[in-house]
Parts: C-alpha cells; structure tokens; sequence
C-alpha cells in the first residue's frame, strides 16, 4: 500500500479570496478530510493544487 504525504508545508493560512490555503493550496474540506482518504483520492488533490499554485 502507498501512502501519499501530506502536502502541507506548515504555512497555514486561508486566503479569502479563493478559500485555498497559501501553504499547500488545499481548500479546508480537503485539509480536514485528508487523513480519511484513499491515496487515489490524495493524488486526485494534488492535481487540483498543481492548477490552483501561482505560476
């Protein structure tokens, strides 16, 4: 079994604009669950953080 690290990088903190938070670029619903889901659902969350990053 793989397990997908969190993307959290301890610079926590919502922006309002967005709802995304300015460290890993989760929204709060992915922050909380994040420990319940399956890695495939992980992965699926880091292809959404990918487009909502800065380029």
């Amino acid at each position: 079994m793989t397990t997908v690290p969190s993307p959290c990088n301890n610079h926590c903190k919502i922006d309002p604009h967005n709802g995304y938070c300015r460290g890993c670029y989760r929204s709060l619903p992915e922050i909380t669950s994040w420990s319940v889901m399956t890695d495939e659902e992980k992965l699926g969350v880091y292809a959404h953080i990918s487009e909502r990053r800065p380029k």
